[in-house]
């Protein structure tokens, strides 16, 4: 089999592509993989290291209000276009999988005007512009949340799947308390708000932190890189709080916490529903069409998390809520059992078994 993928941007768009091409590539032994990504973006750098052909395409985002920037991209966005149907007619795959991002648009074009077979897989709640704008053209529409397909056109055939980048969670090793050097027996409550961070978040838990001295739970902030010095300057905690800028493998640290406190990214809740770990899920408002609110709305509507809107978060509140929550609170238990209860789905997996047995390739 022949496969072309293309996603780009963002890890929350990579990493559920990379997690497809790992299926893939366990249920077809001689399969044949390129990937279409950006000449500017992280993918770049990331899929050629993991020894898989890469293909870069110069094209930029369309910015409401930057009308002669948008003309010049739009020629991009030709050029690529020409170039992917160039690349199709040599490779000649049997299949194409957008996974999101600007980047994906000019590949599904391409493989829809050439007839050949395409899929494409929408991580969030809220579909992005481009997977909008594509849907009509794809054979099959797999979303990682039930609700998606309410957003997006009638005319496509969508397909609850999940989303992959949870799916390596279940064979991860959990890290356990004491390899970062806090006590197996005491509560952990993890603050992550990803890997660059964000200091509006951070600088609003500086309260929660002081409050949680010598608390009877640890916990593990992880600033983001770009924040970490700004943050650590002039501050002291009590030993059981800990102060790191990132760290790497954390869905294995979610196996095995209590509590996470996070943003509300499509990959990060993969992770979380797939290591059924309580977490209080804080969204993003700086991100197109409000979608981590709409992420962390369908968890919380199913009783799966707590939800607190960044304008409503407050330290003080923070703190009373987390002690709540650890000791013995009747609402932590609810979203463990809720959580338990959830049927555990393998992305990848049924996005592998749905395009052999709907499409036959």
């Amino acid at each position: 089999m022949k496969i072309i993928v293309s996603a780009g941007g963002t890890g929350g768009h990579i990493y559920p592509a990379l997690a497809i091409i790992d299926k893939f590539k366990e249920k077809e032994k001689n399969l044949d993989i390129l990937y279409i990504g950006t000449h500017n973006r992280m993918e770049k750098d990331i899929i050629p290291k993991r020894n898989i052909r890469y293909e870069e395409l110069e094209i930029y985002g369309l910015n409401k209000g930057f009308f002669v920037r948008n003309i010049k991209n739009i020629n991009y966005l030709k050029k690529a276009y020409y170039k992917c149907l160039k690349i199709m007619k040599e490779f000649k795959p049997d299949l194409v999988i957008g996974v999101g991002g600007y980047v994906t648009f000019p590949v599904i074009l391409a493989a829809h005007k050439l007839k050949i077979k395409t899929i494409i897989h929408e991580q969030n709640s809220i579909p992005g512009k481009t997977n909008k704008m594509l849907c009509k053209k794809a054979n099959l529409v797999f979303t990682s949340f039930k609700n998606t397909k309410n957003y997006l056109s009638p005319k496509c055939h969508c397909i609850y799947s999940g989303n992959p980048s949870g799916d390596n969670v279940l064979n991860l090793k959990p890290m356990l308390k004491e390899d970062i050097g806090f006590n197996k027996n005491k509560p952990l409550v993890v603050v992550t708000t990803g890997s660059l961070g964000s200091s509006s978040v951070n600088t609003k838990l500086e309260e929660f932190l002081k409050l949680s001295n010598n608390a009877s739970y640890n916990i593990l902030f992880i600033t983001g890189e770009r924040n970490y010095d700004e943050f650590i300057k002039n501050k002291k905690y009590s030993k059981n709080i800990k102060i790191i800028p990132y760290l790497d493998n954390l869905a294995s640290l979610f196996k095995s916490c209590d509590l996470v406190i996070s943003r509300a990214g499509a990959s990060t809740i993969s992770e979380l529903l797939m290591a059924k770990t309580p977490s209080i899920l804080i969204p993003s408002p700086n991100v197109a069409n409000n979608h981590q609110y709409y992420n962390a709305k369908d968890l919380y509507d199913e009783g799966l998390t707590i939800m607190i809107e960044e304008a409503k978060l407050d330290g003080n509140k923070l703190y009373h809520e987390v002690k709540e929550l650890l000791s013995n609170n009747s609402i932590y238990k609810n979203i463990k059992n809720n959580l338990n209860k959830k049927e555990m789905v393998i992305a990848s997996e049924i996005i592998y078994k749905t395009v052999k047995e709907d499409l036959n390739v």
